[in-house]
């Protein structure tokens, strides 16, 4: 009698007009205006030095970044000299590209920004980003006050890796039997979305906080996730960018493994990174920063920022094809170009200069290559399109790459010079004499530049910038 009786009630229940609502649906969402967003910041910590106008300097000049690995750099402090020799003999490759360290201008002080009382929470990665957030912070004039003002401003900062160096003196503990002597402070210097974090707790920015993790495609993710939060109102003010610190024996043996890092120029450090050239074997493994405070374009007029350039597109793709490798086709990064001028309302004979992705693997380069010129097609043959990878320089940042090739884009727009393609002897054979990456920085009128980043799981996004 119970159960009919529970029955009976359910049925009444769900039969009755306050169960099915009969009111209308609800109404569209509020109408959101068109928000266009600038860079009014830039800050960067990279192999060529700690400093925008640093690295900018050294990078139109033609310097480069990478030099040769020696045991200290493997960070294996926790294990005895024998190990660390022998872990360094075992390496295939032996080039890097550090962050000069020092006290000196233009080099990253590790006393102010690692070894002080108030950053042992931090690691390497983390450090960077908070450097190359206090430069772009500073240089935009952003550092508010006002509540209603740090309510407004977010961070979006990603990794592509995270501290693997305090993973590996950790897993040595417990081999040790000593984990009793493990940092309390372990879990925060090891997760990427920490280096936002600390951003927002440093300034007391209130607004969105986001950590993408994208592998090689994170700094770029990064800064066209943070100009959409700005487009769809979640901020006025985003510091956006990706920062990466994996110059360790674990990360540097997993690449070697890989088979992705260069190997023939051991002796010689700076021909290593040779992006599009026929003699390219592998990518140079790097360490750095980037970061750009991104603002919507009213909200910077109105307090008279700098403004280096537009945010102008965003396109992303994924390649479905393979773990590491792209598609010979370059359909994938063919679509996030494609997406980001679709954006961007422009034609692809606007735009005047592409920062590559081109790491200097033998199929990465030739694909991405491939990718340009179907998007490209006769503006890119004629000569009109100026190309480079600044990789030959600083290169392979990882998480960090997207962010510091997206600046060196809107600096390419902001002083007029195209960066050049160092190490290039013989280009390989997809490129033609109208279709060539600089060999030399080049001045030239660049009213819009994309830069491009793909990363392992066929993730690929390319940003669009132009001047306003």
């Amino acid at each position: 009698m119970r159960m009919k009786n529970s029955c009976s009630n359910l049925l009444k229940l769900i039969s009755s007009p306050r169960y099915f609502s009969t009111s209308q649906p609800f109404s569209p969402p509020p109408f959101l205006p068109h928000r266009r967003v600038v860079v009014t910041g830039i800050g960067m910590v990279t192999p060529l030095g700690c400093g925008v106008e640093t690295t900018w300097k050294r990078l139109i000049k033609g310097e480069c970044g990478i030099r040769a690995i020696t045991p200290e750099d493997l960070k294996m402090s926790a294990f005895d000299e024998a190990t660390k020799l022998h872990t360094f003999d075992q390496l295939s490759s032996k080039v890097a590209a550090f962050v000069p360290c020092g006290t000196n201008p233009g080099e990253f002080d590790e006393q102010i920004w690692l070894n002080s009382k108030d950053h042992r929470s931090m690691s390497r990665f983390i450090a960077y980003a908070l450097c190359a957030a206090e430069e772009a912070l500073r240089d935009a004039n952003w550092l508010p006050s006002e509540q209603e003002d740090k309510e407004k401003t977010g961070v979006s900062i990603g990794g592509g890796i995270g501290s693997i160096s305090d993973i590996l003196d950790a897993s040595q503990m417990i081999y040790e039997k000593r984990l009793r002597r493990l940092s309390p402070f372990f879990i925060p210097r090891i997760l990427i979305n920490m280096a936002a974090g600390h951003v927002s707790m440093k300034y007391g920015f209130q607004g969105p906080n986001h950590a993408a993790v994208t592998a090689c495609a994170t700094g770029a993710n990064s800064i066209g996730d943070a100009a959409r939060m700005i487009q769809f109102g979640d901020a006025d003010v985003m510091v956006a960018g990706g920062t990466e610190a994996s110059m360790d024996a674990l990360s540097i043996a997993g690449f070697c493994r890989l088979r992705a890092l260069t190997t023939k120029y051991n002796s010689s450090p700076r021909e290593s990174s040779r992006p599009f050239d026929c003699d390219r074997d592998g990518f140079v493994i790097g360490e750095g920063s980037g970061i750009l405070v991104l603002e919507e374009m009213e909200h910077a007029k109105n307090r008279g920022a700098k403004i280096y350039a537009e945010f102008r597109g965003y396109g992303m793709s994924g390649d479905a094809y393979h773990i590491t490798q792209p598609q010979a086709d370059g359909r994938g990064a063919a679509l996030a170009m494609k997406r980001a001028l679709q954006q961007s309302g422009f034609r692809p004979d606007q735009v005047d200069y592409i920062n590559a992705h081109a790491t200097s693997t033998p199929l990465g380069d030739m694909v991405e290559a491939k990718a340009i010129k179907s998007v490209f097609s006769n503006f890119a043959a004629s000569g009109g399109l100026a190309l480079s990878s600044t990789k030959g320089a600083i290169g392979h940042l990882l998480g960090a790459a997207g962010a510091v090739e997206a600046i060196f884009a809107i600096l390419a727009i902001h002083h007029g010079i195209a960066p050049l393609n160092l190490n290039l002897s013989k280009p390989d054979p997809i490129f033609s004499d109208g279709f060539m990456p600089l060999t030399v920085s080049s001045e030239m009128p660049i009213k819009a530049a994309m830069s491009n980043s793909f990363g392992f799981g066929g993730t690929n996004a390319s940003l669009l910038f132009a001047s306003t």
